[in-house]
């Protein structure tokens, strides 16, 4: 296997810093349309033309991968039909994925796409992310629930990854 080039630390941190924003933002963006009902276009156009880097009422928007933000609202958007009945299977018996709040929904929905389809994303990454996402918007019980569902959905999806070793 030819040899890699590390990037500097510091690149790979702004490029990964760049992702969780991205994710950040998919986020709140699945939500607004959850909500709001805007189309994906319009969702999309909005985040890259007036949020992702800029301050929007006094709230600065961190600088985000706006291709890897385009990539999951879209991934989601697209495989909303296979996603959910993965959610719904790994939710507590009586929480189905309808009792969820919006804004949870979005974060597992987004979660679950990137452990379902993004083989190049390592699943304790994207774990760790939607965990921090949560914990962005809600007590620690909730981001726990995020950390449950979705360990439970990688260990099913990427067994290989997550046995002891």
């Amino acid at each position: 296997m030819p040899h890699r080039p590390e990037p500097h630390p510091a690149a790979s941190r702004r490029a990964a810093n760049q992702r969780g924003s991205a994710r950040l933002a998919a986020v709140q963006a699945l939500y607004q349309m959850d909500v709001g009902g805007a189309s994906l276009e319009q969702t999309l156009a909005q985040f890259v033309d007036f949020h992702l880097g800029k301050e929007v009422e006094g709230e600065q928007y961190l600088p985000a991968d706006a291709d890897f933000f385009a990539t999951l609202v879209k991934g989601v958007v697209a495989r909303q039909l296979k996603i959910d009945p993965v959610i719904d299977a790994a939710l507590p018996a009586g929480w189905p994925l309808a009792r969820i709040d919006s804004t949870l929904r979005a974060i597992l929905r987004a979660g679950v796409f990137e452990l379902r389809f993004r083989p190049d994303v390592p699943g304790k990454v994207a774990i760790s992310e939607y965990v921090d996402v949560a914990r962005a918007f809600y007590s620690p019980e909730e981001a726990g629930m995020v950390n449950a569902v979705l360990d439970r959905i990688a260990r099913e999806n990427r067994a290989g990854e997550f046995e002891a070793g």
